[in-house]
């Protein structure tokens, strides 16, 4: 595109430069510069990209977005925010891929992954080609990409839209984080449905109030906008939890909504809840049916309550969906499962916050016959005031609290231990830093009938400790310790 058609998405009260070179890329990373490409200088927590602006050009940036007047060899478009404008040129660059696709985004404190999986999964069931972008990874159709964030930055994603396009996907389903909405990453793109799954405490290290919290979970409802013909706009709330009422005020968009305890448009009832799966009854559209879902837990009724919702608002059917979800076997480091043959369960679950991990705690309450293990801690740089909660839930709901470090990052692993412990006085409970050792204590003092839960990490294969990353599966480190003691 040359730069005059490029920038005039972004409406410049300043006339343009008298030059219009040929722009072949767009980025904001100086180290990926190219011949032909425009540079965006954006302001980082450690790192200015207006510093980089020389480095850039002298690699071949043919323009320059920035928020100041630079002297430079090259055009130099000056605009108020340069991270906003970095979502609209995406956008526009990228050939507004979002429009092309039906898009969901998700939101909420727990249940983001599965919920996102799950749709997916329908979606795909009924014929579309799909996208996933999540914790986990990055998916189109079936080719994985690894990613660094929950929601990429706002001109990753629209190139990551823009192949996804390009290879022909009908339908893209992303998790959308708090911090996403929050600094803009998701500007710039069109949703069509918005999936709220609950609200309850994280992230306050970076939001610092829960009114704030909630307040960037409801920029994706206010985002939808007002169609109603062409291409309507849902927004998907839980019945169940308080914050939906607000979500439902900040959209102007079709609502649906899903729940147990209170009356909702897709409702479940008549749960039954084991180590190898949950069934209830469906009620939805004025039918009711029974669901054998693999998922265990009250939580995974909601996720799939949101998916089954989701896919009503995309016009699928009751029948296929059911079958859909009856058939998913589960979802990657959520409630996992670890089984080589011993006489007492091993789940490994993602839950790093207090109701996540209260929630995987009762749901093994259903089915646990003796003691109740908990290997948990809290990861460093991250929301300090959740560690004494998350220690006190361990302490009450489980009969073996064992505490142990999560990813301390640049914290002292000791330090964080003590947050916890804060919450756990006069509580009986184990303190055992090293997480290997921990893991291996409560699965070599585990016997018939009981449960042991390893909570925090889920899917990730790593630990990060210091600035260094280091190889670490929980589902790995308990496998061999399940097989070394047979």
């Amino acid at each position: 595109m040359k730069l005059h058609s490029l920038v005039s998405c972004l409406h410049l009260l300043s006339p343009l430069p008298e030059e219009n070179p040929e722009i072949t890329s767009v980025e904001n990373d100086n180290r990926q510069i190219k011949e032909g490409s425009l540079f965006i200088c954006i302001k980082g927590y450690t790192v200015d990209g207006h510093d980089f602006a020389s480095d850039a050009v002298r690699k071949g940036a043919k323009a320059v977005i920035a928020e100041k007047e630079l002297e430079l060899p090259v055009p130099v478009v000056v605009v108020k925010d340069t991270a906003k404008a970095m979502a609209v040129i995406g956008d526009a660059f990228y050939g507004h891929p979002t429009q092309k696709l039906r898009l969901v985004g998700i939101t909420g404190t727990n249940g983001k992954t599965t919920t996102s999986h799950l749709i997916e999964k329908i979606l795909r069931d009924a014929g579309g080609k799909t996208g996933l972008i999540g914790t986990m990874y990055t998916r189109i159709e079936d080719e994985t990409l690894e990613t660094k964030n929950t929601t990429p930055d706002s001109l990753t994603l629209q190139k990551i839209f823009g192949q996804m396009a390009g290879r022909g996907v009908t339908d893209a389903v992303m998790e959308v984080s708090s911090h996403s909405l929050e600094l803009g990453r998701v500007n710039g793109c069109d949703y069509d449905i918005a999936v709220f799954t609950n609200l309850t405490q994280d992230h306050l290290d970076f939001h610092g109030t829960m009114e704030n919290y909630k307040f960037a979970k409801g920029l994706l409802f206010s985002r939808l906008g007002n169609s109603y013909d062409e291409k309507p706009k849902f927004a998907v709330l839980n019945a169940d939890d308080p914050a939906s009422g607000d979500m439902m005020k900040y959209t102007a968009a079709h609502v649906i909504t899903y729940g147990i305890d209170q009356e909702a448009d897709v409702r479940a009832s008549d749960i039954a809840i084991s180590a190898s799966g949950t069934v209830f009854t469906l009620h939805a559209g004025g039918r009711q049916m029974e669901m054998k879902i693999k998922l265990a837990g009250k939580f995974n009724v909601y996720n799939t309550l949101a998916a089954l919702a989701a896919g009503l608002c995309a016009g699928l059917g009751l029948e296929e969906m059911k079958a859909s979800l009856e058939a998913v076997p589960g979802v990657s480091g959520r409630f996992e499962l670890v089984d080589e043959g011993q006489e007492f369960a091993v789940i490994v679950d993602y839950s790093h916050t207090p109701d996540s991990l209260e929630n995987v705690i009762s749901t093994v309450k259903e089915f646990a016959k003796k003691r109740i293990f908990v290997v948990v801690g809290c990861g460093g740089d991250r929301d300090k005031t959740k560690r004494p909660l998350m220690a006190r839930i361990a302490c009450s709901e489980a009969t073996d609290a064992i505490f142990t470090s999560d990813n301390p990052r640049s914290e002292d692993p000791h330090e964080i231990l003590k947050d916890m412990e804060a919450g756990a006085a006069g509580d009986d409970y184990k303190v055992i830093p090293d997480r290997k050792e921990a893991i291996g204590y409560a699965i070599s003092n585990a016997a018939a009938g009981d449960v042991v839960i390893i909570a925090g990490k889920g899917h990730e294969t790593y630990q990060i400790i210091g600035s260094q990353v280091y190889d670490f599966d929980d589902r790995l480190v308990a496998r061999e310790f399940l097989l070394n003691s047979q």
